[in-house]
């Protein structure tokens, strides 16, 4: 299962070396990925159904919890089949669609990479790599939704995705890690076998907001839906496999795999159903008013994405039901929908719906796919979009007191639905053919309108066999509601109010897709009402937010090594003083400590004598061979304490020091006062309290307790382990040896960067 996982990254890896190789009409062998993982996942169908979930579990970073554990089970075994053969039919319908793309490989590597990422994200059973994951997705997708990089749009785009859904990232990793601290474990079948209620825990509602605002910034639920609609600048392909089947239901996902876990309580039920309300209706009416087919896809899409989260609201089985059904309605018609638009506007050169009409008879097989799309997404029998629709409305008429109002609105979200899939899946196909475009018409190849025809005959194949459909979703049904239950999916249940709703639903579409007519007056409408939208205050807080961004970092961000050092110095002065100040403190005994002898006298004395000529001396030079009196001063008291080789070092940095520092006074001008008398005052005060600071530090350091089990240790196993008999330099060499290495390192790379500095010659064209 890791295998299957890690393919797609290891695709996108052969394509950097063999891309070239693979455009043209050898593109099509990219689809060879996405048609064996999905043949690979539909063999353990069996297992599933009859044996229960099958579990991996491959070992990482245990001491922390974490593990690579996957579970295939029924939810998970639904969204690996939709990434998958959906993905089969964008990857083989890319290599027509996209053809002569410059960077082709590029693409199909992005493409790759996100189903990978979207497979990890259903199967991992550990919520650290469910985050993990998660955040592959946004970013794979930030690549694929700004593909056409050259567009302003597309990078526009591309960065609100990012933006709204690394949001949501970060909320997952907060939500996750409260979980499980509260659980005691990162895997989700721990958690779900422990019995731990999260409903009674002090951080439930602040795991609610956390997990619930990840899902609803992925899933663009209200009110961050707005970026679904600009992801449209992303190619066809994109949009159909990110927007109908895969990256927009990784939110939903989320909320049903974590059902069990957080469901059953007031906050999460009814906050999922009031924002799955809002975005269901909100979403179906906007569609009213685009004229854009992949726009008006966009919204139905987000309307689609609230009844999914509407339905996991109410929490019922009957509503767990209609949901998992749902998204395999959905990912079937809508898939089918965009790859149609994408085959009208690579025919046409228009997704405008005032300019098109009369189409079918330029590509049959499209209008097929379009016409059967179209009639499931309106829930008309016998299509499986009719099964849909009627567990929705038997979900919604079990809701008790509120029934009523719950089914009204899913009806009149239906209903608005229904115009929107006639007008993206019908319209463009009947009446008659635009003048201007008889001439413009191309004909499409059949690599174009084969996978739309076989996602829309699958749309009527799941609703003629529903026990199709029933056998995917038993297992699934089970996992989300953590209990079996038992029903049975018809095509015919006879003559009942679910039926009449059914019936007045798919009438007042017809109505409402004859009485309007999409028009330029309409759009025009409601752009004038976008700016009171949560985009509108979107783009006004990135704005307000880059200008305060902009000012502090003005502020702060002065260029002066100095004011970063006084910042840096006031900041650790204010919090450890304060906390010294405050604070229950045992320091030493001076009573314990040794006489000072006339010689270390001597030097302290030296010491701060080199310190007073240092800070008064008006030359450079004087000033620099004072602090190098000081350094040696140090060096003499570090062998007075017994530490010769400690001594030896510290005389060789401070002679290092003195010999650069007279090389860069060189090149600098003559002595010169850059401060005045108030800087040079602050600078002593801050200098003091730091000194006086640190000073109180060691004092308290020295007074507490001491283990020397770490230093018993080392002075036992130098010889015996390093073979060393200096202490000091077998730690530094060989037990801290990497550390040394990489401080090393570190100080070769400042050695080049001041050579370079003193051999770098500016040009005055350079400085102008």
């Amino acid at each position: 299962m890791l295998f299957a996982i890690l393919i797609g990254f290891l695709w996108a890896c052969v394509l950097v070396f063999a891309g070239t190789q693979l455009k043209g009409r050898a593109a099509i062998l990219n689809a060879i990925v996405p048609v064996g993982l999905f043949v690979y996942f539909a063999s353990f169908i069996p297992e599933v159904l009859n044996n229960g979930p099958i579990l991996k579990t491959y070992q990482w970073v245990s001491s922390m919890g974490v593990d690579l554990n996957f579970n295939l089970d029924g939810l998970s075994l639904i969204f690996v089949l939709m990434i998958t053969g959906i993905g089969a039919m964008v990857f083989i319908y890319t290599s027509a669609y996209m053809k002569g793309s410059a960077h082709l490989d590029r693409f199909y590597g992005y493409l790759s990479m996100f189903m990978a990422s979207m497979l990890g994200l259903v199967l991992s059973d550990n919520l650290i790599t469910v985050f993990v994951f998660w955040e592959l997705t946004s970013v794979v997708s930030f690549f694929l939704i700004g593909y056409n990089s050259r567009q302003e749009d597309s990078r526009k785009a591309a960065l609100m995705s990012l933006g709204v859904t690394g949001l949501g990232g970060m909320l997952l990793l907060g939500g996750v890690i409260l979980m499980g601290s509260v659980g005691g474990s990162y895997s989700i079948q721990e958690l779900l076998n422990s019995g731990v209620v999260f409903s009674e825990s002090s951080s439930y509602i602040l795991i609610l907001f956390f997990i619930i605002g990840a899902a609803f910034t992925k899933s663009a639920q209200f009110p961050f839906h707005f970026w679904l609609p600009l992801a449209m600048k992303a190619p066809t392909p994109v949009s159909t496999y990110l927007h109908s089947a895969t990256m927009v239901k990784a939110g939903i996902y989320l909320l049903l795999r974590l059902s069990p876990l957080l469901g059953n309580d007031p906050s999460w039920n009814n906050t999922l159903m009031a924002f799955g309300g809002i975005t269901m209706l909100y979403g179906a009416w906007h569609t009213l008013f685009r004229t854009d087919l992949k726009s008006i896809l966009a919204y139905s899409t987000i309307s689609a994405l609230g009844i999914l989260t509407f339905l996991i609201g109410i929490g019922s089985e009957e509503a767990f039901l209609a949901a998992l059904i749902f998204i395999l309605v959905h990912a079937l018609y809508k898939a089918t929908l965009f790859l149609v638009a994408g085959s009208i506007d690579k025919a046409s050169g228009t997704r405008d719906i005032l300019k098109l009409g009369g189409l079918a008879k330029y590509m049959i097989p499209v209008a097929i796919a379009g016409f059967l799309a179209a009639v499931s997404n309106a829930g008309m029998p016998p299509s499986f979009g009719f099964l849909g629709k009627d567990l929705i409305y038997e979900a919604t008429l079990g809701t008790g007191t509120m029934a009523i109002f719950i089914t009204a609105a899913a009806v009149i979200t239906n209903v608005l639905l229904l115009y929107a899939g006639f007008v993206a899946g019908i319209k463009p196909f009947v009446g008659r053919l635009p003048e201007e475009l008889v001439d413009d018409v191309r004909k499409l190849s059949p690599v174009i309108w084969l996978p739309p025809l076989i996602l829309g005959v699958l749309c009527l194949v799941f609703g003629l066999f529903p026990f199709i459909g029933e056998s995917l979703v038993r297992p699934a049904v089970e996992a989300v509601a953590g209990e079996p239950y038992d029903f049975h999916i018809k095509l015919w249940h006879g003559f009942n109010i679910i039926l009449l709703l059914s019936g007045i639903t798919i009438a007042s579409g017809f109505v409402l897709y004859f009485l309007i007519r999409p028009s330029q007056k309409k759009v025009d409408l409601m752009e004038k009402a976008d700016f009171i939208g949560p985009l509108s205050f979107t783009q006004l807080s990135s704005i307000g937010f880059e200008r305060i961004s902009l000012m502090w970092t003005r502020f702060f961000t002065s260029g002066y090594v100095r004011y970063y050092l006084i910042a840096v110095m006031i900041f650790v002065i204010g919090v450890v003083g304060y906390e010294l100040f405050i604070g229950t403190h045992v320091y030493m005994d001076f009573a314990t400590l040794k006489e000072v002898s006339f010689y270390e006298m001597g030097t302290i004395l030296i010491m701060i004598l080199g310190i007073g000529v240092a800070v008064f001396s008006p030359s450079r030079l004087t000033a620099l061979a004072a602090l190098g009196v000081l350094g040696y001063a140090i060096c003499i008291i570090f062998v007075f304490y017994g530490a010769p080789d400690l001594a030896m070092t510290q005389f060789a940095i401070d002679t290092l020091t003195v010999i650069l520092f007279v090389l860069v006074l060189y090149r600098l001008p003559k002595y010169l006062k850059l401060s005045d008398t108030r800087s040079r005052f602050r600078d002593g005060v801050i200098a003091i309290s730091f000194g006086l600071l640190i000073t109180l530090l060691i004092l308290e350091v020295l007074g507490q307790p001491v283990n020397r089990e770490l230093s018993a240790y080392y002075a036992e196993n130098a010889y015996l382990l390093a073979k060393g008999k200096n202490v000091v330099n077998v730690i530094l060499v060989d037990f801290r040896g990497i550390d040394t290495m990489v401080e090393i390192t570190v100080l070769a790379i400042s050695a080049l960067g001041v050579y370079s500095l003193l051999k770098l010659q500016m040009q005055k064209s350079d400085i102008e």
